[in-house]
């Protein structure tokens, strides 16, 4: 199994440096993450081509932001996250669609976003309108030769399963953030395997604690330092035979690039000894 790290596209400068230190740190694989509509245009792909080639960078998936507000916690998060807000659902459509456009460029077939709280009840009527917002894009995605992948987090895996069998298309599947369905005290990812396993297309390592108010979310911590069991999920992904990549995504210290960058390292080392323990030297 593949080891990588998330890349945040934050302008081509930027991103030409955070490769090289991608490569620098001893990664060959890694997720690119956008926020910014702007950026997705036919000369920005075609310098990122020439570069991961160069580099033997191989990105795994494009992580596509949206435009508008986005609160991470328990109260504004409701109204501010995903495609779940009625306000900003039409544009959110249409920058996931752009998004995939863009990872079609690059020869991604995997398109990851946070999809926001989705209701939990299936008689909500905003679960239906959620559901047909979905529709579209995976359709568009589908007619693109792309998959639609929801990050874990927001929602109970339940929840997300309910959603992919009322949506039904067939490029539905799910980048298991191992820590997020703990930091939203929605699930023990362990455990959510049983639900939504067979759907897992990629995946996010990080480690943390469930919340202790309600309103903020729990608290992320080194891998190996949390709630996550990381052996277990592993020896569990191994049987349901999952075998993608496993990308780093450190949000600890958050914008200090130093912390994080430390926090990445410590990851992957200890990434490293657990497959080792899982896989062996498969």
């Amino acid at each position: 199994m593949r080891i990588g790290c998330t890349v945040d596209f934050q302008g081509m400068d930027d991103l030409m440096d955070r490769f090289r230190e991608l490569v620098d740190e001893g990664f060959r694989s890694c997720q690119l993450v956008s926020w910014n509509p702007a950026d997705w245009t036919d000369e920005n792909a075609a310098k990122i081509l020439d570069t991961i080639e160069r580099l033997g960078i191989t990105i795994s998936a494009f992580w596509c932001g949206w435009t508008g507000p986005a609160c991470w916690n328990f109260y504004e998060g409701f109204e501010t996250l995903g495609l779940v807000p009625p306000k900003y659902r039409e544009a959110r459509v249409q920058d996931l669609i752009n998004g995939a456009d863009f990872a079609k460029k690059l020869g991604l077939k995997d398109v990851v976003t946070h999809m926001g709280y989705i209701p939990l009840n299936p008689l909500d009527p905003e679960f239906e309108a959620f559901c047909d917002a979905v529709r579209t894009v995976a359709q568009h995605l589908k007619e693109n030769g792309q998959n639609l992948l929801f990050e874990s987090g927001q929602e109970t895996p339940v929840t997300m399963l309910r959603c992919f069998e009322t949506v039904g298309t067939d490029n539905l599947y799910v980048n298991l953030d191992t820590a997020n369905l703990i930091l939203y005290g929605m699930a023990n990812p362990v455990d959510a395997l049983d639900t939504i396993g067979r759907y897992v297309r990629g995946m996010h390592a990080k480690d943390g604690f469930y919340p202790t108010n309600g309103r903020e979310l729990g608290r992320e911590v080194p891998l190996g330092e949390g709630k996550v069991d990381f052996p277990a999920l592993f020896r569990k992904l191994r049987a349901l035979g999952y075998e993608g990549d496993v990308t780093i995504e450190c949000e600890i210290g958050g914008d200090t690039d130093e912390v994080q960058k430390n926090g990445v390292r410590h990851a992957k080392a200890y990434l490293e000894k657990v497959l080792l323990e899982v896989y062996g030297n498969e």
